[in-house]
């Protein structure tokens, strides 16, 4: 899958305008990250990719890069 629809379905789970993301966004400057587009995230990973993910590795995600590598 290519970036632009990878970053396309992370800011639809995180409910932010199409297009804001880029992959070194850093979360802390997301408004909407919070703990619903937390669950959101949880949600498309295991939909779109077959992915889980821990609280732990929910807490370590700093960037949209690393949202990014989660979904590899």
């Amino acid at each position: 899958m290519e970036l632009t629809k990878k970053l396309a379905l992370i800011e639809e789970a995180l409910d932010v305008e199409e297009g804001s993301l880029k992959p070194e966004t850093p979360l802390d400057d997301v408004e909407e990250w919070d703990s619903i587009a937390m669950l959101s995230l949880i949600a498309m990973l295991d939909d779109e990719f077959g992915k889980t993910i821990s609280g732990k590795e929910l807490k370590a995600l700093k960037t949209v890069a690393d949202i990014l590598a989660c979904m590899e």
